[in-house]
């Protein structure tokens, strides 16, 4: 699969558990493999969300530090 990321979502202040209901709502939008691109504040939810979307069956790509943000990378999961 390419590096392109095929949607972005700001959810820096988001509290859990809505940051993740987030994540989850907008790889909705995409189809296996496909890529999202989520902007996190350092803390809980850069545990927890990467963590939560390997369980549910999808890759963690990357974690990349943005300035006083990171950058998560999902693989939506389901490829067959």
């Amino acid at each position: 699969m390419s590096e392109e990321v095929h949607k972005t979502l700001d959810i820096r202040g988001v509290a859990c558990p809505m940051n993740y209901v987030k994540v989850l709502m907008a790889l909705e939008d995409l189809k296996p493999g496909e890529r999202l691109e989520a902007m996190l504040d350092d803390g809980k939810a850069l545990i927890d969300i990467p963590r939560s979307a390997k369980q549910d069956g999808h890759k963690v790509v990357k974690v990349t530090p943005e300035g006083d943000a990171y950058s998560v990378v999902i693989e939506k999961g389901g490829v067959t």
